[in-house]
C-alpha cells in the first residue's frame, strides 16, 4: 500500500511538473511574443527618430549658413549706413541714427510675428506639393507681410530716407551747379562790359 501510495504522487508530480512546464513555456513565448512586438515599434521608433534628426540637422545646417549670410549681409549694410552718414545732415544724421537703433531693438511678439508668417509661407508650399528649401526663406521669398514688421523698426523709413537723401543731393548737385553757372555767367559779361 505504501508503495501504490508512493507511486501516486509520483505520477501526479510528473504529470504536474508537466503542466507547470508547459504553462511557464507558454507564459514565457507569450512574453517573448510581446516583447518582440515591443523590440519592432521600438526599432521603427529608432528610425523615425533618425529620420528626424537627420532633417533637423539638415534644417539646422541650413538655418546655421542662412544666419552666417544674413550676418554678413547686416555688417556690409552697416558699414554703408556709416560711409553715407556723414554726408547727411545732421537734422537727417539723427533721424538715420533713430531709425538704426529702432531696427536693432526687435521685441519678442515681432519675432513671434516673423516666425509664424515664415511657417505659414512653408506650410502653404507644402500644401501646394512644393519643395522646400533647406533654408526656411531665402533672401528673395520673404513673405509679403514681412515689411509691415521692419516699418515699425525703421527700416523701411532707413531705406526710403536714404533714397529720398540720394535723390535730393542729385537734385541739390543739380540746382548748385546751375546756380554757380548763373553766377559765373553775369561776372563774365560784366567783365567784357567793363574792357
Amino acid at each position: 500500500m505504501a508503495s501504490s501510495q508512493s507511486g501516486q504522487p509520483l505520477k501526479f508530480t510528473t504529470s504536474d511538473s508537466c503542466d507547470r512546464i508547459k504553462d511557464e513555456f507558454q507564459f514565457l513565448q507569450a512574453q517573448y511574443h510581446s516583447l518582440k512586438l515591443e523590440c519592432d515599434k521600438l526599432a521603427s521608433e529608432k528610425s523615425e527618430m533618425q529620420r528626424h534628426y537627420i532633417m533637423y540637422y539638415e534644417m539646422s545646417y541650413g538655418l546655421n549658413i542662412e544666419m552666417h549670410k544674413q550676418a554678413e549681409i547686416v555688417k556690409r549694410l552697416n558699414g554703408i549706413c556709416a560711409q553715407v552718414l556723414p554726408y547727411l545732415s545732421q537734422e537727417h544724421q539723427q533721424q538715420v541714427m533713430g531709425a538704426i537703433e529702432r531696427a536693432k531693438q526687435v521685441t519678442p511678439p515681432e519675432m513671434n510675428s516673423i516666425i509664424r508668417q515664415q511657417l505659414q509661407v512653408q506650410h502653404l508650399s507644402q500644401l501646394q506639393g512644393l519643395a522646400l528649401p533647406v533654408t526656411p526663406l531665402p533672401l528673395g521669398l520673404t513673405p509679403p507681410t514681412l515689411p509691415a514688421v521692419s516699418s515699425s523698426s525703421g527700416l523701411l523709413s532707413l531705406s526710403s530716407i536714404l533714397a529720398n537723401y540720394s535723390h535730393g543731393q542729385a537734385q541739390a548737385v543739380k540746382e548748385d551747379k546751375a546756380r554757380e553757372a548763373a553766377e559765373r555767367a553775369p561776372r563774365g559779361e560784366d567783365g567784357d562790359k567793363s574792357d
